[in-house]
């Protein structure tokens, strides 16, 4: 696994290994302060973050690393260089690149690069939110195997990553979606066969009763702007409130990846619960990031634990 541009390539003992490298860096973070110590990453951003530049930036610099902060308008890919002659020319400089873009293709031609790849968000897939949410479920719920993960809104890039880490990891994972946004039947087809299984609903009461943990996002992503009204009114019943959360188990955590669009797709009576796991899940982005790390730029084995 050379680079990482979605969970599909992953197997079951891939995806637990890494999680469990994860918990052991976020338990001693300083047993790994020199390990990739004199090694960077190119860090591509054409959409702007809060968590994938803070949490890859900081993370590589707990590790004894650097990273640059590369944006669009800041290096030649911005004025008609190639995505291929920008990978191959900064895979002479640095040992890593992570790509936080619009377009899958883009990821996809970034992988002529001889170092390590990272899909730091695309339009179909985001595997480092994907990691860090099932290191939260774990977190709370215990071990994935058998837990009932219910999606509720868009079949983005974000359901679509959750539904190959779960499948993979043997969960259950629920998405409630309204007509016309379901997920890619590709990516539905990437889910079978595996230990846990990814089912589909119009319903999201139905789709919520029982689960273990209840997921939202916002209803138009990045570059969605313009569907924005229309999306808010085709959303509206499919918001994430008290009533619908009441639904999971007594004991069945809430998670978003952020930002919230407090009042649209989640109240602020759900997002603030005391059982809103929404902190524990942004943080985990920069434990399981540096796992990643660890193991495309350093080497350092996985070992799953079930």
């Amino acid at each position: 696994m050379q680079h990482l541009t979605s969970l599909i390539p992953w197997n079951q003992d891939d995806l637990l290994g890494l999680l469990a490298l994860s918990r052991r860096v976020k338990a001693d973070p300083r047993a790994w302060s020199t390990a990739l110590q004199g090694k960077s990453l190119g860090m591509i951003f054409e959409k702007s973050s809060t968590r994938t530049r803070v949490s890859f930036e900081v993370g590589m610099t707990q590790l004894g690393g650097h990273a640059l902060f590369l944006s669009k308008s800041d290096i030649q890919l911005g004025r008609g260089e190639t995505i291929e002659d920008t990978a191959r020319v900064l895979s002479r400089f640095v040992d890593g690149i992570m790509a936080r873009v619009y377009a899958q293709d883009t990821i996809e031609r970034l992988t002529v690069a001889t170092v390590p790849v990272i899909n730091g968000l695309s339009d179909m897939y985001h595997p480092c939110q994907a990691l860090a949410d099932l290191q939260t479920v774990q977190e709370h719920r215990g071990a994935l195997a058998g837990q009932v993960l219910t999606y509720v809104g868009d079949g983005n890039n974000v359901a679509h990553s959750l539904m190959i880490a779960g499948s993979r990891a043997g969960m259950t994972v629920r998405i409630a979606h309204p007509e016309g946004y379901a997920p890619s039947p590709e990516v539905v087809a990437a889910c079978e066969g595996q230990p846990g299984r990814v089912e589909l609903y119009t319903d999201p009461r139905v789709a919520v009763t029982g689960a273990d943990a209840v997921y939202t996002d916002v209803w138009a992503s990045m570059g969605q702007e313009a569907e924005q009204a229309e999306r808010a009114r085709t959303f509206a019943p499919f918001q994430v409130n008290e009533a619908l959360f009441a639904l999971a188990k007594p004991d069945a955590i809430f998670l978003h990846c952020l930002p919230a669009h407090r009042g649209e797709e989640v109240t602020d009576g759900v997002v603030d619960h005391p059982r809103s796991a929404v902190l524990d899940q942004a943080e985990n982005r920069m434990h399981a990031q540096k796992a990643l790390l660890l193991h495309l730029m350093g080497g350092v084995p996985l070992q799953a634990e079930r």
